[in-house]
């Protein structure tokens, strides 16, 4: 293959795996809340390590995100050099 195959080929999986990724977050978010109300996330009197939990817990989607585009963008460049 050539280079511009390459480059296309590249960009193309990359773009699949990132959009993979979107397309599994709305199946966790149902579980994030859920956890959440469990944990009772909204409450100021719960203890030192429940609201670490929750912090935990709020922080997993932008992670997943970061995660699914690094991913992608890693692919590309590895996938061109």
């Amino acid at each position: 293959m050539n280079k511009r195959g390459n480059v296309f080929f590249g960009v193309f999986v990359g773009l699949f795996l990132f959009a993979t990724g979107v397309f599994v977050i709305p199946f966790l978010t149902d579980d994030i809340t859920t956890t959440r109300s469990l944990l009772d996330c909204g409450n100021s009197t719960i203890s030192d390590g429940t609201k670490l939990m929750c912090l935990q817990t709020d922080i997993l989607i932008p992670y997943l995100i970061w995660f699914f585009t690094s991913l992608a963008v890693g692919y590309i460049i590895g996938r061109n050099s």
